[in-house]
């Protein structure tokens, strides 16, 4: 590992190097199940559009650190048998309406083959990707409403995500293999896990999950592994809320695979030839071009390997702890703030100060783990394939508790805990985690948007409500009442789909809930192996769920759990009915069905009008050529750039293509090695200060894999002259240049 930490490009051994095309010898010619796996590029607007996880009005996308993408597998019993697709996406968590419109794609397409009931779509977290995508208002304030094109990006890349892997359905094999990731995350808010039971709290040596669970999927016929899905705790933060440019946090960043090229020539030669090679200027392409000149190109063919996310609430990837800004000492334990400031207190990753460095070591150690777990896999899963599915009213439930004790949830609401922010991202100054009062100031503007109901501040206590999400409902509903649950069956893997970010010890509660009331009421069917995983922030968000003893202290996942202290009792309670009914093989009542608010939302964000260079410019000329070294080459380590006049990426996403290429010459050709989809490679996008002309920054990071050789950097885009004028696609090189 500490290899891995002194050379972070390690990382970029990914899964698809290591695993994706070893031979998993099997023991019949046939496995067990139908098995597919596809994934398909969600990217989104890359300009202009505000993040989804931060709530940071000034986060708006500036550029790619690497593409997002959707990936999916399907298992089936037989071809008509029963089956459940599995989908997870590089987004900060799944949409409600999201879910809605890609099973009428599907249903479109397939009939009843894939409903809500067997189709989950999981968030992997990130904090870097376009907002605008969830239906309910609070969710989508500082993205200036709903955002059309980040919308239609995720429901796309879901859709042709499941019909891949639904078209590369064949008889296969899933092994199934456990072990602890060590050092990828911490408790963020261990203050609040200390008040749980003190006898609960001995029965673990962690405050957090380190346990991943991966499931390896091999094709039967070929013997060859087609894909590999993992579970685990840790949040999508390792990017700070200061980043501006689209990525996958570190659960993206273990998902990446990586394309190596050799060339050996000497560098004395290369240098002169280089020097040679001018830039192109900006000349006209297709539509298509990007994608011919996508290193990786997505045929359906590709191994899929996917990091999904688990009950994840209270961990974070900064795991050498939270400090304060302006002295550098550790935060107050309690409210995680300095001298009453939580905007001070900051959480360090691994890489600290550098960001970018911390994601890659945080999937880093993901990865090794996983790849780990799928080399050793040897438990082949058998058995039934099955699901349980149904929506409740998560704002008036009636919880029985223990001595038959009955209470209720609440409207949703949120307390000035989560004004306070994180240690991974502080909120608004004035307000500190654990804070169970609010100002009279405070209180004022609240009432001026909604002053809460008497019932509800008495149902959310000790919660003192900042906003009553769940009594807003102009101009539409503000937050969520009616909620998804869902349980899939893989012989003896059981995957709860929860709606949120549960915390680690509520995770804890709700699984072996979950496994004593399959046990109990299975006849025999499941058993101590029974094996259970959250897969978190699936098929709609409805933010955190603590323990009701965390949910005294308020910091910020207790401020942040929507339905009062009861919530996770409602959790348990729902989800052992769904148990029940799968262990005795009874169909569950559906339920209310969520509203679909696709006619309502609110769009302010501008979209891009027209654009047109400076004058006697062209897109894809060079602004700014590379700057070349003294020495006549660069070495691993550096960043050669180029800037590039360009026009707004909104205009075309450029989907599974890409908008930079770092390009070798091999012979007379150049061979594109690297893209906008490379952990190496930034594609930056701004507004120049003077003309106001888009501009478009490539840099690549040498790294320790390249060879030696001549390359230059690539610009693909695309612009419109007026807002319905047609797209006019670009593209310009760089001068050429040497690596030594």
């Amino acid at each position: 590992m500490m290899e891995s930490i002194m050379n972070p490009h390690l990382h970029l051994l990914s899964l698809i190097v290591v695993v994706g095309f070893v031979c998993a010898k099997v023991g019949e010619a046939n496995g067990q199940y139908l098995i597919g796996v596809g994934s398909y590029d969600m990217t989104g607007p890359a300009a202009g559009v505000n993040m989804m996880g931060y709530a940071n009005l000034e986060q708006n996308s500036a550029g790619i650190h690497f593409r997002l993408r959707v990936r999916t597998f399907i298992v089936a019993e037989s071809s008509k048998g029963t089956r459940f697709a599995f989908v997870n996406l590089d987004a900060g968590m799944a949409s409600q309406l999201v879910t809605v419109k890609v099973l009428e794609k599907l249903k479109s397409r397939y009939g009843n083959l894939y409903t809500e009931e067997n189709v989950a779509i999981s968030g992997i977290h990130t904090h870097a990707g376009p907002g605008g995508y969830l239906q309910y208002l609070i969710y989508s304030i500082t993205s200036l409403g709903f955002v059309q094109q980040s919308f239609d990006a995720i429901v796309t890349a879901i859709e042709q995500s499941i019909v891949l892997a639904h078209n590369n359905l064949k008889p296969g094999s899933i092994s199934i293999n456990t072990g602890e990731v060590e050092n990828a995350g911490i408790n963020r808010s261990p203050s609040a896990y200390l008040l749980n039971p003190a006898e609960e709290r001995a029965r673990y040596s962690t405050n957090v999950d380190k346990e991943m669970t991966l499931l390896k999927f091999v094709d039967g016929a070929s013997e060859k592994s087609i894909g590999a899905f993992s579970w685990y705790a840790t949040h999508g933060t390792s990017m700070s809320r200061d980043n501006k440019l689209i990525s996958g946090d570190n659960k993206g960043a273990a998902a990446r695979r990586l394309k190596f090229s050799n060339l050996l020539t000497e560098i004395g030669t290369l240098i002169k030839k280089a020097q040679t090679i001018k830039a192109t200027g900006g000349t006209t392409c297709g539509k298509t071009t990007s994608q011919g000149f996508k290193v990786r190109k997505n045929d359906g063919s590709l191994f899929v390997g996917a990091f999904c996310q688990s009950n994840v609430g209270d961990v974070t990837p900064n795991v050498l702890g939270a400090f304060c800004t302006d002295s550098g000492k550790p935060c107050d334990f309690n409210h995680s703030s300095c001298h009453g400031n939580d905007l001070l207190c900051v959480g360090r990753g691994p890489g600290y100060p550098d960001e970018i460095l911390s994601t890659k070591i945080i999937g880093e150690r993901q990865f090794q783990k996983a790849s780990d777990l799928f080399m050793s896999a040897t438990e082949r899963l058998s058995g039934k394939i099955d699901y349980r599915h149904a929506y409740i009213n998560f704002t008036n439930i009636d919880v029985e508790l223990d001595g038959n004790n009955k209470v209720k949830t609440c409207p949703a609401a949120l307390g000035p805990g989560f004004a306070a922010g994180t240690t991974d991202g502080p909120g608004v100054f004035g307000f500190q985690q654990g804070d169970t009062e609010i100002n009279e100031l405070w209180k004022k503007l609240r009432d001026l948007l909604k002053k809460p109901s008497q019932y509800q501040e008495d149902c959310q206590k000790p919660k003192a409500v900042l906003l009553s999400s769940g009594e807003m409902f102009e101009p539409y509903a503000w937050a969520p009442a009616i909620l998804p649950i869902q349980i899939l069956r893989l012989g003896k893997l059981i995957i709860l789909s929860v709606p949120g970010e549960f915390t680690t010890m509520a995770g804890r509660r709700l699984r072996e809930a979950v496994k004593n009331t399959l046990i109990t009421n299975g006849n025999g069917e499941f058993g101590n192996d029974t094996h259970i995983v959250i897969a978190g922030l699936t098929n709609t968000y409805s933010q955190y769920i603590t323990t009701f003893e965390e949910y005294a202290h308020q910091r910020y996942e207790a401020a942040s759990t929507l339905y009062g202290p009861y919530t996770l009792s409602a959790y348990i309670q729902e989800f052992n009915e769904l148990a029940k009914a799968m262990a005795k093989g009874e169909q569950m009542m559906k339920g209310p069905s969520p509203p679909d608010l696709s006619s309502v939302q609110l769009s302010l964000l501008i979209n891009p009008t027209g654009d047109s260079p400076p004058p006697g410019v062209k897109f894809g000329d060079i602004k700014q050529d590379i700057n070349q070294p003294k020495t006549g080459s660069f070495q691993k380590g550096d960043k050669p750039s180029a800037t590039f006049w360009s026009a707004d990426p909104r205009y075309d996403l450029l989907t599974e293509g890409t908008y930079a290429v770092v390009e070798m010459l091999q012979g007379q050709q150049w061979i594109p090695v690297y893209d906008d989809d490379d952990f190496s490679l930034f594609f930056k996008w701004t507004l120049d200060n003077v003309t106001f002309n888009g501009l478009a920054t490539i840099e690549w990071e040498v790294p320790p894999q390249a060879s030696s050789g001549v390359y230059r950097l690539r610009h693909f885009g695309s612009s419109k002259k007026t807002k319905d004028s047609p797209n006019e696609y670009f593209t310009g090189a760089s001068s050429a240049f040497t690596v030594s």
